[in-house]
């Protein structure tokens, strides 16, 4: 179970239903960010299942959509996903993107540096596999918009892979309230901000937003 309220003393698994909020890792200064997640090979090891517990407390926690292991300090090839419509967390171990089709320019943040938003290329459809806790293969197959988005961002923090690495340009990343970089994810970017409107002669250029340490190898 994965809640310590309903898991009572006498249950099997109650040393392990006791949930704890991981401590959130950040770029710049934690390199588990860039290594690549290990596959899972034992599905029942009390371990996953107590870091998949933690994993949705501190999703909960940190007010995300997603978390990736690695995120919280762990390597093993597993992530958490509820998109604000899901009424239940969906666990997924070795995450693996099959395919993708079609491109589009999202917004997109990450918890792992606060106060930062970027417009990315993203894909329009997805094709993805997993396995649930339960061992069970988990598919999605040409799904679109932020569940897309969603499981694109968690295989890339599983292959080491940040948002930040596929901005094209730098001005492409902006600074927000510390909290919000997850605030309006999958929305296009505004036609004022696209870069398509010809600059008035005489009007300044806007000044450079200082950039985060982005922890690039």
């Amino acid at each position: 179970c994965f809640s310590s309220v309903t898991c009572q003393p006498d249950c099997a698994s109650y040393t392990l239903c006791i949930m704890a909020i991981l401590p959130m890792h950040y770029v710049g200064h934690d390199p588990i960010l860039r290594e690549k997640a290990i596959k899972v090979r034992d599905f029942d090891d009390p371990e996953l299942h107590k870091l998949a517990a933690d994993m949705i407390e501190s999703m909960y926690y940190y007010y995300g959509v997603g978390l990736a292991a690695n995120q919280v300090g762990s390597l093993k090839r597993i992530c958490v996903i509820q998109l604000p419509d899901d009424e239940e967390p969906t666990v997924l171990i070795n995450l693996e993107i099959t395919r993708k089709e079609g491109e589009r320019e999202v917004t997109e943040g990450c918890l792992n540096l606060p106060g930062w938003q970027g417009y990315i290329p993203r894909a329009e459809q997805v094709w993805a596999r997993a396995v649930g806790l339960d061992g069970k293969p988990i598919k999605y197959k040409g799904v679109e918009d932020l569940l897309a988005q969603a499981l694109e961002h968690e295989a890339d923090h599983l292959d080491g892979k940040l948002y930040v690495d596929y901005l094209r340009a730098k001005e492409d990343l902006f600074e927000v309230d510390n909290g919000t970089e997850e605030d309006g994810e999958g929305e296009p970017r505004p036609p004022d901000e696209d870069g398509s409107d010809t600059q008035e002669e005489g009007d300044s250029a806007p000044a450079e937003s200082p950039e985060p340490s982005l922890g690039k190898e």
